[in-house]
């Protein structure tokens, strides 16, 4: 049977998306000016650009870089709106239909494989950690568990009592989760990159 709907104010979802929306706008901000500064003049050398592994030149200029035709913080620029946008939503009283939901966390998932395929291509392919994309990938990954275990403990998505109470119960522990995620993409960058002697050399 169906978990009816439940938490229709979730005032800690709302905080989050409040903060990661606006650590993810400053992050893809930044990246815009760093691309505009390099754009202005090829022979600059970007703020963000720590060494050869950490740096943002190297990822701004790829075509991974502009993979819709234009640099991507400026998807970030726009997309990174919206979760502040429902947060003070949620906080100012607003209760969002089940179709707003689904659409919203449609667009966390985009968002999510989307940051996935970038941090595959970064350590893969370009061979870059770049500080500003690692920011988003930060605030990107809690924020796409927290609106889908929000979604599926709330009866929002129509899922047996059992595994609705399990997303309540997971929610507690997105702190883990996230640490977690981020542990997986750290061993990964060691592994493929060598990032600790690199970063750290002698």
């Amino acid at each position: 049977m169906p978990h009816p709907q439940t938490h229709t104010r979730p005032i800690g979802l709302a905080v989050w998306l409040i903060i990661a929306g606006a650590i993810g706008w400053v992050a893809a901000f930044a990246l815009t000016m760093e691309r505009l500064h390099l754009l202005a003049d090829p022979d600059a050398i970007a703020s963000c650009d720590l060494s050869p592994l950490v740096q943002c030149t190297k990822n701004l200029d790829s075509w991974q870089g502009a993979v819709f035709g234009f640099p991507n913080p400026l998807l970030g620029i726009a997309a990174w709106v919206a979760p502040i946008v429902v947060g003070v939503a949620i906080l100012a009283g607003a209760r969002f239909a089940r179709w707003f939901w689904w659409l919203f966390e449609a667009g966390m998932l985009c968002a999510f494989g989307f940051v996935i395929w970038l941090i595959s291509q970064s350590i893969f392919e370009l061979g870059t950690l770049c500080p500003w994309c690692m920011v988003t990938w930060v605030v990107t990954i809690p924020t796409f568990y927290a609106v889908t275990l929000h979604i599926l403990r709330s009866g929002i998505v129509p899922v047996p009592g059992g595994v609705a109470k399990a997303a309540d119960r997971l929610m507690g522990w997105l702190p883990l989760l996230a640490v977690a995620s981020y542990a997986v993409i750290a061993i990964i960058a060691q592994v493929q990159l060598d990032a600790l002697q690199r970063i750290f050399p002698g």
